[in-house]
């Protein structure tokens, strides 16, 4: 089987070409030694079956980054019969740049040139016929988006595959032309493979080539010393690096042809960024995009209704839909509706089971243990799966359809300031959805401790698994203490985990990560259309995790928390006697520290319970909402027993909602009044779990891509972060006047940061 691979640049369509390439064959894992994502799949319609290696996106094979190491050695060292180099056709000359490269190593060569249906929209061409005879290689205009000529590029870079291409460069005008040709000759006598390649990179000073190469690098030296340029100096790099792009200029930049308005209509993209990334209205319009998300995800009243319904005909308003489509007060959000409905259909299936234990005379304890403590953890945990599955929806669209990449660039402007490049929101924002391939994704920044300060705060942006958490307090809040309403507060607390997030780097950028900023470079892709079929792809992937996780994590999970929970310590069942167990009295052990937060010992009888969930989180997120649902159960039952004083209003409440839960709502009046717990605690509650140590998962991600020894130091700043933020929250909630105390401590710390960064800068000024 014959292996072709793909090589081009971030946002040049890459990944929509393999998608569209191999289908239902493409699967993914690893690089052997890292964990940066290898994709393989199989493309079937050659006259033999073809393995696409899709390698990570670069912008050149230098070994700034190590995406550019891994596909600069796939293609030197693993010999692929073809290399498709997709091309932005709308950003001809940035893109040609790697392939300028590309064509420097002795291997078969095709250039894609993508996106040419956006290039003839805009009224230019490209002429196809003279870029091929230019460039030397076969040239196939394509659209990844909507699989046009794929078919033809995969006949001719098969038809390339078979016959052998020598390296070549276009520097040969270059100053350095006579160096790079000795160093080539040096390279041919070790028998080094691609000689020409490597000469290249031994006189850009590559520090690959240097680590390998050493006795050749006395050529390079020998002839620096006699070199001077005026514009460059001895920088043989950059020089080469401006040889390329005005060869690029001079002999590629003319096979397009712009249409003569072109210079003076501004395309859409350009009308929709004059918006987007304006400079004062780009941050607030995200803001309002996210809240947007929320609102659609999140909200039990879309529309507000008013009297709409007020002459429908009661029979009609009675029917199955009220409830789970629209109230008397509004519509709900699609989320909510695919929530009701799944939720509708786990409560069937709980009490079908139940009832047939009970036909069956089962014992109590087993009846407890499949209906709350399999069913009811489980079923806690997948109700949550359509929200889950909305925001990644919602999010997947912005990022594939070029907005993401915007917010980055509006972000660089604010994020430089403190120590931090735009580069680093891409995998900040990718925690939204899950911080374990947000981590991964960090292998892009190129300053190792940028790329700490960024893991460390890549869980504040809340991932899917925290969503049950936020949502189940919010309506809690929103039903007992009727405070705001519960779209609003979720949005609330994603923007304190962002600000957490920003604040915590800020500190650690100029104390324990003081750096230089790297420079940040990043292609805007045109705005379009995200591929339906991408996006399903991507959906599916999350449906897999997310239920794969609840069938073992989850599900063991909820197991042990019911036994411990449902028996004492000499091993006995105790049905609804829940403060006798082992649970409770491991809760009490641990609640004292939870006293600053606002759910410690000032919580009356069951007030553990929010300590045991904080724990319980620490394994799975998803955890925290699977507790509060086993022990919610209980509590219910000590109050139906009389064994337990609860307010007869909300115990009658309860009972009305206990075949209808809501988002976990019942669950969490059922705790907030059994515990007497204030909403400002239970803020604080959430604020905790969304800036504490993430799930195992995650923490394993995050030992594989932090540089040694920092695990135990970024457990440590989680639980100091998650443990200081929360005592805030809740200090200022409960009494407002705390903040005049808060603030001038933080400007005091602000100052003393200033200074002592002040003092150091002097002191390296002096040494040097």
């Amino acid at each position: 089987m014959k292996r072709f691979a793909l090589a081009g640049n971030p946002n040049c369509g890459k990944t929509t070409l393999f998608n569209s390439l191999t289908g239902s064959t493409a699967h993914v894992g690893n690089w052997p030694g890292v964990t940066v994502d290898k994709k393989e799949g199989v493309y079937k319609k050659c006259k033999e079956p073809v393995e696409i290696i899709d390698l990570p996106g670069i912008y050149s094979l230098s070994p700034y980054t190590p995406e550019e190491v891994i596909s600069r050695n796939y293609i030197l060292d693993e010999k692929p019969d073809c290399v498709i180099n997709i091309v932005d056709a709308t950003n001809l000359e940035r893109n040609l740049y790697l392939s300028t490269q590309l064509l420097e190593i002795s291997v078969p060569l095709v250039v894609a040139l993508n996106m040419m249906d956006v290039v003839k929209k805009n009224g230019n061409s490209i002429d196809i016929q003279a870029l091929e005879k230019k460039i030397g290689v076969p040239v196939i205009e394509i659209s990844a988006l909507r699989e046009e000529n794929l078919d033809t590029l995969m006949n001719r870079a098969y038809e390339a595959s078979l016959k052998h291409r020598q390296g070549n460069t276009i520097l040969l005008d270059s100053a350095l032309k006579h160096l790079i040709h000795d160093v080539e000759i040096a390279f041919k006598g070790k028998e080094v493979s691609d000689p020409l390649f490597h000469a290249i990179k031994l006189v850009e000073k590559d520090e690959l080539e240097i680590k390998n190469h050493q006795d050749l690098l006395q050529i390079v030296d020998d002839f620096k010393a006699t070199f001077k340029d005026d514009t460059f100096g001895a920088d043989f790099e950059a020089i080469i690096a401006d040889e390329r792009y005005q060869y690029i200029s001079k002999n590629f930049s003319p096979v397009i042809k712009r249409r003569e308005t072109a210079k003076e209509k501004l395309t859409t993209s350009d009308k929709i960024d004059r918006v987007l990334t304006n400079k004062w209205a780009g941050i607030p319009i995200f803001l309002v995009i996210l809240l947007l998300i929320f609102h659609l995800t999140f909200s039990e009243n879309l529309f507000f209704l008013g009297g709409l319904f007020h002459d429908v005909d009661p029979s009609f308003m009675g029917s199955p839909f009220e409830g789970l489509i629209w109230t008397s007060d509004g519509i709900n959000s699609p989320g909510v509706i695919l929530f009701n409905l799944l939720d509708c259909l786990t409560s069937w299936i709980s009490d079908g089971v139940s009832n047939l234990l009970t036909s069956m005379n089962a014992e109590a304890w087993i009846s407890s243990f499949v209906v709350d403590g399999i069913l009811g953890g489980l079923f806690a945990v997948l109700s949550f799966l359509p929200q889950i599955l909305f925001l990644f929806l919602f999010f997947s669209i912005l990022e594939d359809s070029g907005y993401m990449a915007r917010v980055a660039f509006i972000l660089d402007r604010i994020f430089r300031r403190f120590g931090l490049s735009g580069r680093a929101f891409m995998p900040m924002i990718m925690g939204f959805g899950c911080s374990v391939p947000a981590m991964i994704n960090t292998r892009t920044l190129a300053d190792d401790k940028e790329r700490t300060a960024t893991i460390r705060v890549i869980p504040f942006f809340s991932c899917g698994a925290k969503l049950p958490i936020l949502t189940a307090i919010a309506g809690g809040i929103v039903q007992y203490f009727g405070i705001g309403n519960a779209d609003f507060i979720t949005f609330a607390m994603y923007l304190v985990g962002m600000i957490t997030a920003i604040v915590a780097v800020i500190i650690m950028r100029n104390t324990t990560m003081r750096g230089d900023v790297p420079p940040f470079i990043m292609e805007l892709p045109a705005y379009h259309v995200p591929q339906a079929k991408a996006l399903m792809v991507h959906l599916w992937d999350k449906v897999k995790h997310f239920i794969k996780k609840a069938f073992t994590i989850i599900l063991a999970s909820t197991i042990v928390i019911w036994f411990l929970s449902s028996f004492a310590w000499d091993w006995t069942y105790i049905g609804g006697e829940m403060d006798q167990s082992i649970l409770a009295s491991l809760g009490k052990f641990i609640q004292p520290i939870f006293t600053p937060l606002g759910f410690g010992v000032q919580l009356s009888t069951f007030g553990w319970v929010f300590a045991v969930a904080a724990v319980t989180g620490l394994i799975a997120k998803e955890n925290v909402i699977a507790t509060f649902f086993t022990l919610a159960t209980c509590i219910i039952a000590h109050a139906e027993a009389g064994t337990l004083v609860i307010n007869p209003d909300v115990l009658n409440e309860l009972l009305s909602l206990e075949e209808a839960s809501e988002d976990g709502v019942v669950e969490s009046l059922a705790m907030i009044e059994a515990t007497n717990i204030t909403w400002p605690a239970l803020i604080s509650f959430i604020t905790f779990n969304m800036t504490t140590i993430p799930c195992f998962a995650a923490v394993a991600t995050a030992k594989a891509e932090l540089p040694k020894k920092k695990l135990g130091m970024t457990i440590l700043f989680w639980l100091v972060v998650s443990y200081i933020t929360s005592t805030i929250v809740y200090l200022v909630l409960s009494w407002w006047w705390t903040l005049f105390i808060i603030l001038p401590l933080f400007v005091l710390v602000g100052f003393g940061i200033y200074f002592f960064n002040k003092y150091l800068d002097q002191k390296k000024a002096l040494q040097n």
